[in-house]
């Protein structure tokens, strides 16, 4: 079973299949430690690019991260969005989001660096001179400041939710249903917040919906 959205409208979704099995006990129990690794790995490649000199060879600590000010740049003076930028987004994203549901309780498959696994996200890659406004990209993290207080709000709701199933998995060895669906709720809100604000992909601003 999945837990989906589909939408015309804004074209941004996000779909976790719902674990409808028996869970793993012991890799939920140990979860904050088993994820170190994975996320170690998504710091590396979301981290800014810095560099310490060692006297002979700069050293790479960590590269990469949305690609937003290249982008926000790009489509104030060239009206244009690389697809090669895009797809990173696309796949960054995607990434982190499979270490986030994989923290999260919401599945016990070990998150992939490059297969779509349980978690499906879907973006819609813009034609600039047709999907998107001129000039807009440089308000759009300021008009999505009301999502950004409601989700710091939702976000404390669902840390307290995932607590509350990692116990019930413990016990039952399943994750109630209504809790899962709250929780990618929240994470598809996150989602629609971040196309529209930060990876640029649309000018539909982002519904205040778990939906």
């Amino acid at each position: 079973m999945t837990d989906t959205l589909s939408s015309s409208s804004h074209q941004v979704s996000l779909s976790i299949d719902f674990p409808d099995r028996p869970l793993n006990r012991a890799s939920s129990f140990f979860r904050p430690v088993m994820v170190v690794p994975i996320a170690i790995i998504l710091a590396l490649i979301s981290g800014p690019l810095w560099t310490a000199p060692n006297h002979v060879w700069p050293v790479v600590y960590a590269a990469g991260g949305i690609l937003f000010a290249p982008t926000l740049l790009m489509l104030l003076f060239r009206w244009k969005y690389p697809r090669w930028w895009f797809d990173w987004n696309l796949n960054l994203t995607r990434f982190s989001l499979r270490v986030g549901s994989y923290f999260l309780l919401l599945t016990d498959v070990y998150p992939s660096t490059d297969e779509e696994q349980g978690v499906h996200v879907a973006l819609p890659y813009p034609d600039p001179t047709k999907d998107l406004k001129v000039g807009l990209p440089l308000v759009k993290w300021f008009l999505a400041i009301p999502h950004f207080v409601v989700l710091a709000c939702l976000g404390l709701a669902a840390l307290v939710v995932t607590i509350i199933s990692w116990f019930a998995i413990l016990f039952t060895g399943r994750y109630p249903r209504g809790m899962f669906t709250f929780v990618v709720g929240v994470m598809r809100w996150g989602l629609r917040v971040s196309a529209y604000a930060f990876l640029l992909v649309t000018d539909v601003y982002p519904p205040f919906s778990l939906e």
